[in-house]
């Protein structure tokens, strides 16, 4: 059964375009899933991760969004086979004044994808770093929310921000909405903070929290500017042997945790 996946955190530099990116690559290359990457951050750093170039798109989020094209004319192709994306660039801020007068604007997303949902094991949807028009699309279209979290102080503040997000959405547009799982990012092993981070987090939200840790790896920062995931740049590095394990963890849990 196919599975929407919001990765969010209204925090910003925690990892999240690296997790969407590393997730839906290793699904699609070592699990033999089929997987959809829809780039929701008028950044587009998914769409430039995957090689796709952000100035020469012949369509977009911002063209499903404004009606000009449906979501089979947006899909585009990856490096990796069963991989497809849904790219963006600059232009989707101004997604968000086209949306703000249309009837039913937090839930044109969640319409789009349901037309090709069965087509996919996983849709992936990478969010902006804030809560916007945007990020509601997102999170009203999602089955469930993969949250990446930095171990540090803040990052505990910064999950009850979002934790109240979730809550607010679920409670007005989106009843069924879960949580699929807590990732911690940047993991340094000799930090006494990261472990008391992590050992706070288990506390709070046990199986919420995945086994996998994704540790600090140049070749995760270095693997974007090639246009390609980890696991295509180097297979043996730490950070592509990471996301694989979660890719298994992930497959395991044939459910999210609400």
């Amino acid at each position: 059964m196919s599975r929407v996946i919001a990765v969010t955190n209204q925090k910003g530099g925690v990892g999240k375009t690296t997790t969407a990116i590393n997730i839906a690559a290793s699904l699609a290359e070592a699990a033999g899933k089929k997987v959809l990457l829809i780039d929701a951050d008028p950044q587009g750093n998914s769409t430039s991760g995957l090689g796709i170039e952000r100035e020469n798109l012949n369509g977009s989020l911002y063209d499903l969004y404004t009606g000009s094209k449906t979501i089979f004319d947006v899909i585009y192709p990856s490096p990796i086979e069963r991989l497809k994306v849904i790219p963006s660039n600059i232009d989707l801020l101004g997604a968000e004044l086209e949306l703000a007068s249309k009837e039913g604007r937090e839930a044109v997303l969640k319409d789009a994808v349901a037309s090709v949902k069965d087509e996919y094991d996983f849709i992936f949807i990478d969010c902006p770093p804030s809560l916007s028009l945007l990020t509601l699309n997102a999170l009203v279209a999602a089955d469930s929310l993969l949250i990446p979290m930095q171990c540090e102080y803040f990052a505990l503040e910064g999950i009850g921000a979002l934790y109240k997000t979730f809550s607010l959405i679920k409670d007005t547009f989106n009843p069924s909405l879960q949580i699929e799982g807590i990732l911690l990012t940047m993991f340094d092993g000799r930090n006494s903070l990261a472990h008391q981070v992590a050992d706070e987090l288990r506390k709070h939200f046990g199986d919420k929290v995945y086994n996998t840790r994704i540790p600090r790896n140049v070749t995760l920062a270095e693997a974007p500017s090639h246009g390609k995931p980890v696991i295509l740049y180097d297979m043996n590095s730490k950070g592509a042997q990471s996301y694989l394990e979660l890719a298994k963890e992930i497959v395991g849990n044939e459910t999210g945790v609400g």
